[in-house]
C-alpha cells in the first residue's frame, strides 16, 4: 500500500513537475514575446519622439519664417502709411498753391480786361482826336 501510494505521489508529482515545466516554459515564452514587444514599443517610441522633435523644429523654423516675414510686411506698411500720410501733406499743399495760383489768374485776366478795355477807349479817344484835329487846323 504504501509503495503503490508512493509510487502514485510520484506519478503525480512527475506530472506535477511536467506541468510546472510547461507553464515555466509557457511563462518564459510569454515574457520573450512580451520582452520583444516592449522594445519593439521603445524602438516606435524613440522614432516618434525623433518626429516630434522634428516636426517642433520645423514648426518653430516656419514660425520664425512667418515672424520675420510679418515683421517685414508691418516694417514696409509703417513705410507706406508715412509716404502716403507725406503724399497727402505734399497734395493738400499743392491743392492750396493752385487755389492760390488759380486766384491769381483770375484777377490778372480781369486786370487784363479792364486794360484791354481801357486800351480800346483810348483808341477811341485818339481816333477821335485825330478826327477832330483833321478837321481843325
Amino acid at each position: 500500500l504504501i509503495s503503490s501510494a508512493t509510487k502514485s505521489l510520484r506519478m503525480e508529482t512527475e506530472i506535477l513537475e511536467k506541468k510546472l515545466q510547461d507553464a515555466q516554459m509557457k511563462l518564459a515564452e510569454k515574457d520573450g514575446d512580451k520582452e520583444k514587444e516592449i522594445q519593439s514599443l521603445k524602438r516606435l517610441i524613440s522614432e516618434l519622439e525623433f518626429q516630434l522633435t522634428m516636426e517642433k523644429n520645423n514648426n518653430e523654423s516656419f514660425l520664425d519664417k512667418l515672424r520675420k516675414e510679418m515683421k517685414h510686411k508691418s516694417d514696409e506698411l509703417e513705410k507706406l502709411t508715412q509716404e502716403r500720410t507725406q503724399l497727402i501733406h505734399s497734395l493738400s499743399q499743392v491743392q492750396e498753391e493752385n487755389c492760390l495760383l488759380q486766384e491769381t489768374v483770375r484777377r490778372e485776366c480781369e486786370e487784363r480786361c479792364g486794360l484791354t478795355a481801357a486800351l480800346g477807349r483810348a483808341r477811341q479817344q485818339v481816333l477821335e482826336l485825330r478826327r477832330l484835329s483833321g478837321t481843325f487846323p
